[in-house]
Formats: C-alpha cells, sequence, structure tokens
C-alpha cells in the first residue's frame, strides 16, 4: 500500500492559493485519471483510492497535517519509505520541481507538522516552486502563501501540475 499527500488548507477561500498546490495536484491527478474523491472524510482527510495507492488532502490546516499523515500510515501499515508528500515552496522559482528521497522541513510547516508526527524525516516529498519575489517582497511570507497565483502564472500551473502528476506516476 502506497500513500500520496498533497498539503493544503481545507477551507474554499483558500483554493488556487500558492499553500494548496499539494492539492491542486492531487486534483489535477484525479481529473486526467477519471478518479473521483470520497463523499465523506475519513481519518480526517478527503481520500481516493487508485490500485494500491492512497491518495489524501488532509482537512486539517496545512501546520497540522502530520497528525492527519500519522493515522494513515498507522491504520493502513504503511512505512514512510512508501508515502509520497507534495507540498508548495516558495524559496523555489515558479514552477521548478524538486523531489527529495528524505531531508529537512526547509522551513515548510507541514513538512515540520509530518516529521513530527511520523518522528523522522526519512520519507519522500515533492516540492513545487511558488516564488514570485516580487509579490512576496510586497506583501510578506504569510500573506504571499495564502495569496492566489498572478493571471500570469495561472497560464503556466497547468504545464506545472501535468509535470507532478507524471513524477508521481514514476515518469
Amino acid at each position: 500500500m502506497k500513500l500520496v499527500i498533497g498539503l493544503g488548507n481545507p477551507e474554499s477561500r483558500y483554493n488556487f492559493t500558492r499553500h494548496n498546490t499539494g492539492f491542486l495536484v492531487l486534483d489535477y491527478y484525479f481529473k486526467v485519471k477519471g478518479l473521483k474523491w470520497s463523499d465523506k472524510p475519513r481519518l480526517g482527510a478527503l481520500w481516493g483510492r487508485e490500485d494500491d495507492t492512497i491518495f489524501i488532502k488532509p482537512q486539517e490546516f496545512y501546520n497540522n497535517s502530520g497528525q492527519v499523515v500519522a493515522a494513515y500510515m498507522n491504520y493502513y501499515k504503511i512505512s514512510t519509505s512508501d508515502i509520497l508528500v507534495i507540498c508548495d515552496d516558495f524559496n523555489l522559482e515558479f514552477g521548478k520541481i524538486r523531489y527529495r528521497a528524505a531531508g529537512s522541513a526547509g522551513g515548510n510547516n507541514g513538512l515540520k507538522s509530518i516529521i513530527t508526527s511520523i518522528s523522522t524525516d526519512e520519507f519522500p516529498r515533492i516540492r513545487v516552486g511558488t516564488a514570485n519575489d516580487e509579490l512576496r517582497a510586497r506583501i510578506g511570507d504569510v500573506d504571499f502563501v495564502l495569496s492566489k497565483f498572478t493571471e500570469e502564472e495561472k497560464v503556466q500551473l497547468p504545464v506545472v501540475l501535468e509535470e507532478v502528476v507524471n513524477r508521481i506516476n514514476g515518469d
């Protein structure tokens, strides 16, 4: 069994914000694959399944995602090597994708929460670059991660999402 986690915030006001990039990736994956999300949350997450892989969008806020990840790992007896976390990274150039098999949270509070909850940083993750230095400097970090994508970024977003989906598939 494998577990793919998209990080984001659960309320609709956060749709299409930088911090919801993990949710966007999984929603795009489900659209491309013709999959459906569950009608009801399970273990604190919206979930869906494809073959031996469970996909989740934790319904706790971004910085508390780890509790939900730990619950799924414990319930389904999933090892850390069989999870994949997808999150935004405002320090990476917009659209750049970085895969790591393990490592620190690097300032990402969602990853910090997961590391704390599962007691290790030895798990795979894909960071999706959301940087826009001009906007970030103007509004600050907190407002930046909760900001919507610019019109120019929205045009580029499908290409970025497609590339991340290909990485989930191992392409």
